[in-house]
């Protein structure tokens, strides 16, 4: 397995060019199944996961073209990918596939939208918690589908086509609404989804499926109404810019100091942790170009804070603000509400000196001086890409392993960091 060296203290200044976001371009792609003609996506990241969807898809009947760059764009970002789902071949997505990435199991909806049929496997737990799909059955058991759990495979069937109906979700779920959103444009009738999730990457979705011919309206907002049609058609969308890859430099640059633009970011996508981010001393300004960042001599303050649904705090920028906050003045609090199981870099980033205490769902980071690096191991994608962020702050060398975490959310992290003055570089291990 590949391995990433990090020596730190090196200040970050220059330019890092913002990907498409994978936790939209995922359910984009999956939005391909829909329809019998071609959808035509700009700005995907190149990424291990959506390498795994394509085989994923293509296991369905999906033909995939690739495109590469568009004009002008940088050798590090954006790639177009035209899908068509002309006939699909299988209704079956299997263990092998589904169990190495969790939100493949949404293909369930297209699936069953446009066949009346589906057998997914469930994708089990994973490092982070169980994130059950019990929310995403009863979505599509609202809009008239009978499922059943058999073999370990969720098995749903609609042989009279999917009807509209309420579909109330008890707690906010992205893979929910998106999951809801796909079933829903094929249903006859009026769909209303309550308490809907908020997240940008669920509007590029709604914004998508309307480019193709659904009648949706409200996304971004907790109530969504869907109006089913018979049939989507092909269209064109470019894929959103990573809002977690825009707080990840940004925290990286507010952790060594110094001065990045964040070319193509948008401040509107994650704007609680900018802000968040101000309290903790660095400076934050949007620009035509992007966000920039700057650090340049105070230090790093001590925040709370709490994950929470969209417009909140992210979960997913959870583990690189504790990183940060390993070097702040102070003592800083940070609640987990989204996801249980999700401080599993704390041993880790205690190897390099960090002083964490864990209780329940609190973290207690206490700010000391200095880290010091040392060999780390990832243990999920977020958590491997928060020691980076403190080796670069780190004295003395840091190695972490397996860093194919990494690859699957991170386009080109040694480069777009090696380009801002990072002293880091992967080494393949024969």
């Amino acid at each position: 397995m590949d391995q990433i060296r990090i020596v730190g203290g090196e200040a970050l200044n220059g330019a890092i060019p913002i990907s498409g976001a994978k936790n939209a371009a995922l359910p984009l792609m999956i939005a391909s199944l829909l329809t019998d003609e071609t959808l035509q996506l700009h700005n995907v990241p190149r990424l291990a996961d959506v390498a795994l969807l394509l085989r994923i898809l293509g296991n369905h009947g999906v033909d995939h073209g690739v495109a590469g760059k568009r004009p002008g764009q940088t050798p590090t970002t954006g790639q177009s990918i035209r899908l068509r789902a002309r006939d699909i071949i299988d209704t079956t997505a299997p263990y092998e596939l589904v169990s190495k990435m969790r939100a493949s199991f949404w293909v369930i909806a297209p699936l069953l939208a446009r066949m009346g049929e589906a057998r997914v496997s469930l994708p089990g737990g994973c490092a982070i918690g169980t994130r059950p799909v019990d929310l995403l059955l009863m979505a599509l058991e609202r809009l008239g589908a009978d499922i059943e759990i058999d073999g370990g495979y969720a098995v749903a069937r609609a042989p009279k086509g999917l009807r509209g109906g309420d579909i109330v979700f008890p707690k906010v779920t992205v893979g929910g609404t998106h999951t809801a959103l796909m079933a829903a444009v094929l249903a006859r009738g009026t769909t209303v989804i309550e308490n809907a999730a908020r997240e940008p990457e669920v509007v590029d979705l709604a914004d998508c499926l309307n480019a193709m011919g659904a009648r949706i309206s409200g996304a971004g907002s907790a109530r969504i109404v869907v109006d089913g049609v018979s049939r989507l058609g092909g269209a064109e969308h470019t894929v959103l810019p990573d809002r977690i890859e825009t707080g990840t430099y940004a925290m990286a640059v507010a952790m060594t100091g110094g001065d990045v633009l964040l070319s193509g970011a948008r401040p509107d996508l994650l704007q609680a942790a900018l802000d968040t981010l101000e309290q903790a001393g660095a400076e934050i300004t949007a620009t035509n170009e992007g966000i920039r960042v700057v650090r340049n001599g105070h230090g790093i303050s001590a925040v709370d804070v709490t994950t929470e649904p969209f417009p909140g705090f992210p979960t997913d920028l959870q583990a690189q603000f504790m990183a940060l906050m390993t070097k702040a003045r102070g003592t800083s609090r940070i609640r987990e509400t989204i996801f249980e199981n999700r401080f599993m870099h704390v041993q880790e980033l205690a190897r390099l000196g960090a002083r964490i205490r864990l209780d329940g769902d609190l973290a207690y980071v206490e700010g000391v001086r200095r880290l010091t690096g040392a060999p780390v191991m990832a243990t999920d994608l977020r958590a491997s890409v928060s020691l980076v962020i403190a080796a670069l702050a780190a004295d003395g060398e840091t190695t972490v392993n397996r860093v194919y975490h990494l690859d699957r959310g991170f386009e080109a992290l040694e480069h777009k960091l090696g380009q801002c003055g990072a002293r880091i570089e992967r080494i393949s291990q024969s």
